[in-house]
């Protein structure tokens, strides 16, 4: 999958979706250790991930019907996955629960083009800065993004199962 710029803009996913499509060839090692040239058949099955940008979230329903309008102008699959975090939660971890909660309605309601989500998840809540003296750090907290811990995690996976397994073997 390719994110969305930092600005909000679809343009470098697209490229790259255009890119990772195609057929290339390349100078690679064969099986046999041999300098060769390496043939690609591209790949179909490449999606946009909506991260939000530009200090705005675009995992809503109106983003989302935009993003496809693009993918579809560009005849390009209209497979998207949203990013719970970054921009989508304002860096927040507490919100990618709601953005969860969100994605999940957009499903209920008959959108066919997301086809995952994506959450920023560990352990333990939050996040911490690496120290010099790592008997300092608390075991099982990310350092980088903050996350959401393992009890929130489980609790919206579990809760967006109940409400779509029903719905997604139909899709």
């Amino acid at each position: 999958g390719f994110k969305n710029g930092t600005d909000g803009s679809l343009t470098v996913a697209v490229n790259a979706l255009h890119s990772v499509s195609s057929p290339h060839s390349f100078l690679g090692i064969n099986q046999e250790g041999q300098v060769a040239i390496i043939n690609t058949r591209g790949n179909a099955y490449g999606h946009v991930v909506l991260r939000g940008g530009g200090g705005k979230p675009n995992y809503d329903s109106v983003s989302v019907a935009l993003a496809e309008k693009e993918l579809a102008k560009e005849q390009l699959s209209q497979n998207i996955m949203v990013d719970c975090s970054h921009a989508n939660s304002n860096k927040d971890p507490g919100l990618q629960p709601l953005v969860m909660e969100n994605v999940t309605n957009q499903i209920l309601e008959g959108n066919k083009s997301i086809v995952g989500l994506m959450i920023e998840s560990h352990i333990n809540w939050g996040s911490q800065k690496i120290t010099d003296d790592h008997s300092q750090m608390q075991y099982g907290v990310s350092v980088t993004d903050a996350c959401i811990d393992w009890e929130t995690t489980e609790k919206s996976i579990r809760e967006m199962h109940e409400k779509l397994k029903d719905v997604l073997p139909a899709r």
